[in-house]
């Protein structure tokens, strides 16, 4: 038998590790529209109930999430207020990663509870994720490691153009 091969990639530990450094257990989303650094957070849009961020640890460039302020685990626990501006921004964020990005098609998906792969599951979230033909390739079967091409801050510099006046 071969010997295992070890591929190093230190810049994970800090996504293991953000569950016990957090300082306060407050939730990641509404700690960050609590601030007023949304570069810093990744929020690249604010609206009247919900927001647009981009997944600090994402499966591929360009992957956000939209939520609402609401901290709730449940889309039923929503006003409908609330579910039909969350809806709108989802297709706005589509919008604008077709534009920017021009994926070959799109994931789109909520991860409601632990047993559902909610990493976050208090806080309802939906995230959209571009996919491209060619970019599942051997690295996440065999190693259990994605590639990632672009640092989040860039693609945060390339995306918030579109959200300073976003379209209808």
């Amino acid at each position: 038998m071969d010997a295992m091969k070890i591929l190093w990639a230190p810049w994970r530990m800090k996504y293991i590790r953000r569950f016990e450094d957090r300082e306060d257990n407050q939730c990641f989303f509404c700690k960050g529209v609590q601030q007023n650094k949304d570069r810093e957070n990744l929020i690249l849009y604010r609206g009247r109930s919900c927001f647009i961020i981009l997944n600090k640890y994402p499966y591929t460039s360009g992957h956000l999430m939209v939520a609402p302020y609401k901290h709730v685990g449940d889309l039923e626990k929503l006003s409908q207020d609330e579910v039909c501006e969350l809806m709108k921004l989802i297709i706005l964020s589509i919008k604008i990663l077709r534009k920017e990005y021009k994926p070959s098609g799109l994931n789109i998906g909520a991860n409601i509870g632990r047993t559902a792969g909610a990493g976050v599951e208090d806080h309802v979230h939906f995230h959209i994720v571009p996919r491209w033909v060619g970019d599942t390739n051997f690295m996440p079967v065999i190693s259990e490691t994605k590639i990632i091409p672009e640092l989040p801050e860039e693609t945060y510099d390339r995306l918030v153009k579109y959200f300073k006046e976003p379209p209808d």
